[in-house]
């Protein structure tokens, strides 16, 4: 279980309380917004890159298929790409697109295999292995600096009822260097209606390290290390494509004589040059009980704590032959059982951190120990109120899905009133 827990994240039940807003400033920046949608159905397309390519810039689309790029003045012309796997990409100038509802439809591609000059491996398992083995001829071996935006939201039952929201600097380290990512936080926020918490909310602990250590080419031993990885099953599902490029699509399990819970999903490898595109995996958590010991910390003596559902999501991008970390998000479900209470109440946290740009670090510059984040931070204990729509100026967020808007308003609703209630008071 030890070889998980770098991975897995880790909650603490406690009761915790509001805090107030800061000020703000934001820097002279054009905003774009819009949707990216399948070209047939018109179905929104989740999780949709969108950069910048000559700047860097970039962002993802939210679960609405919705996106907001902030684009500095200076920056007046250059080509926007947008990509989704499976679908062919697409360029456009960014002078074409407007300031609001701009739509942009993308294209499935049609995989048709005997145009492609690639070998077909006869072996899953010896093309994850090579994968692994290929990390630093294929992805950024350089110091990278980069700008993140991390966000994470709890859910009771359906209700949206807890935000924190951050800006943060990571200092890459190198995909074969031993050295971990260091993090330094910019700024944050949060939200909390602490009336539908029970009085006893849930503690994210890891904050953006959580979203960090989803890179598997990164760390590879929180899922695949090597003296473990023959515990899978590895075996080829069916093939798609990004752009030109033939993509293996590899599901794997852990072997049935393994009792330990361990990871199922799937791996999508460009089927040339041996690179892990992106990968979506998941916790099987039939062992309630070594599940649960793994995530809960500390919870209520009167209560059980049971994880439903543990699912993973990374993405890595492109530039110049070169690939990096981009994306990654996860989602966590659990059920808290009370002692003398007849219903139990279901609580889920999804946490995404999207890299909005990024430049090389060749000096290998990291911030002081004592201004980097611990793996140990919990956000909401550093962030401060969410009162000001323009708290990030001109930095690229995940533009909020329409359930957190709505959450938002109803919290700031909520604590005004409760404001209004201490000064009569």
């Amino acid at each position: 279980m030890k070889k998980l827990l770098g991975l897995c994240t880790l909650f603490v039940l406690a009761n915790i309380i509001p805090v107030h807003s800061q000020e703000t400033s934001a820097d002279d920046f054009r905003q774009f917004r819009g949707e990216v949608v399948d070209a047939e159905t018109g179905d929104p397309l989740v999780f949709a890159t969108l950069a910048l390519t000559a700047e860097n810039i970039s962002t993802v689309t939210n679960s609405d298929g919705k996106f907001l790029l902030k684009v500095p003045n200076d920056i007046t012309t250059g080509t926007l790409s947008i990509s989704f796997l499976g679908y062919t990409s697409k360029s456009m100038a960014l002078e074409d697109l407007q300031e609001n509802n701009n739509r942009i439809a993308l294209n499935v591609n049609v995989l048709n295999l005997p145009e492609v000059d690639v070998v077909v491996p006869a072996n899953a398992t010896v093309l994850v292995k090579e994968t692994l083995r290929n990390r630093g001829n294929v992805y950024y071996d350089e110091p990278l600096t980069m700008t993140g935006f991390y966000r994470e939201t709890i859910r009771r039952r359906r209700q949206n009822v807890s935000l924190a929201e951050a800006v943060v600097n990571i200092y890459k380290a190198p995909y074969t260097a031993n050295r971990r990512d260091a993090v330094e936080l910019y700024k944050a926020r949060k939200s909390t209606d602490y009336n539908k918490l029970d009085t006893v909310a849930l503690k994210l602990q890891g904050g953006p390290y959580n979203a960090l250590f989803v890179d598997i080419m990164k760390y590879p031993e929180y899922l695949f290390a090597q003296e473990y990885i023959d515990d899978y099953d590895f075996y080829f599902e069916r093939n798609t494509r990004i752009d030109d490029r033939l993509i293996f699509v590899i599901g794997f399990k852990q072997k049935p004589e393994i009792e330990e819970p361990l990871y199922q999903g799937k791996l999508f490898i460009d089927g040339e040059k041996r690179i892990l595109t992106s990968a979506i995996f998941s916790l099987n958590i039939n062992n309630e009980e070594l599940a649960s010991r793994m995530f809960v910390r500390r919870k209520p003596a009167n209560a059980e704590v049971t994880p439903t559902e543990i699912a993973y999501r990374v993405d890595y991008r492109e530039k110049d032959g070169r690939w990096y970390y981009g994306y990654s998000n996860a989602m966590l479900e659990f059920k808290v059982d009370w002692d003398k209470k007849l219903f139990n109440s279901i609580y889920s946290l999804s946490l995404e951190m999207a890299i909005t740009d990024w430049e090389l670090n060749p000096e290998g510059d990291i911030p002081r120990y004592r201004d980097r984040l611990k793996s140990s931070i919990i956000l909401s204990d550093e962030a401060v109120g969410f009162s000001d729509p323009d708290f990030w100026g001109a930095y690229n967020i995940i533009e909020p899905d329409k359930s957190i808007e709505s959450a938002i308003r109803k919290i700031q609703r909520q604590l005004r009133r409760e404001q209004r209630r201490e000064q009569a008071r």
